[in-house]
């Protein structure tokens, strides 16, 4: 209980830890740079899920209960991101005003950490601690920049840094909640934990398909992207041989 706990609050406040960025620039960062990140995110993330989270399932269910939990993933995905209004964080010109869509994507934000959360709870319920630290601190990376972005965008819309950073730092909060639910669900229904980790593979592998590489591609920095997505995979490789 401790150990999900203190991965769980860890891999959220990434988010704050990569918010905090922006109290100590003068100058907003460019779009190659946020490219660069995303993609880094999502070299993480596509090593974690494909070295981690599917493996382990497969040991403990099958090839059945993984494709069920991965085919769910992604449909929860798909609603979420059908019922949400999305606005692209990096490449959205027009000016927008806070108190109106500025707090749809707030409220975007983080109803989509719900699954990263869910992630980290699921892989701790696993049984393996060495999986649910591998996947806390493989969102804790991919949070970072997020939270980077998403102060930067709240920085764009006349909010000063420190309440841009608090916002962005609380994004992440909700993954706790339902970090601590995912580990407690399977862990009282055991049979539950493949299908918990094949959910939380297909809607890491959701989140990287469809949201950071396109985002990453969309200032022709699709060369430097690329060598960025390389260089977060063979870390985060690197990172599970290592521990």
């Amino acid at each position: 209980m401790n150990e999900v706990f203190i991965g769980s609050v860890l891999s959220a406040l990434a988010t704050g830890a990569g918010a905090l960025i922006i109290l100590f620039i003068k100058q907003s960062v460019t779009h190659r740079w946020k490219d660069i990140l995303l993609a880094f995110s999502a070299g993480i993330m596509m090593a974690a899920s494909m070295i981690g989270l599917i493996p382990e399932a497969l040991k403990l269910g099958g090839f059945i209960p993984l494709a069920i939990g991965i085919c769910s993933g992604v449909m929860v995905l798909t609603l979420l991101e059908k019922n949400i209004p999305h606005l692209d964080l990096e490449h959205n010109q027009y000016g927008i005003q806070f108190d109106e869509k500025a707090m749809l994507i707030i409220a975007a934000i983080t109803l989509h950490n719900i699954p990263e959360g869910l992630s980290v709870g699921v892989s701790y319920a696993s049984g393996s601690g060495d999986t649910g630290n591998m996947i806390a601190l493989a969102i804790g990376f991919q949070n970072a920049p997020e939270g980077l972005l998403v102060a930067l965008f709240l920085i764009n819309q006349k909010i000063s840094k420190f309440k841009a950073f608090v916002v962005a730092t609380l994004t992440g909060a909700i993954e706790i909640v339902s970090s601590l639910i995912g580990f407690y669900l399977t862990s009282f229904v055991r049979g539950l934990v493949p299908y918990g980790i094949s959910f939380a593979a297909g809607a890491m592998l959701f989140i990287i398909y469809k949201e950071l590489i396109p985002e990453s591609h969309g200032d022709g920095n699709e060369r430097v992207s690329t060598y960025a997505f390389i260089i977060g995979l063979l870390l985060m490789i690197f990172i599970i041989e290592l521990f």
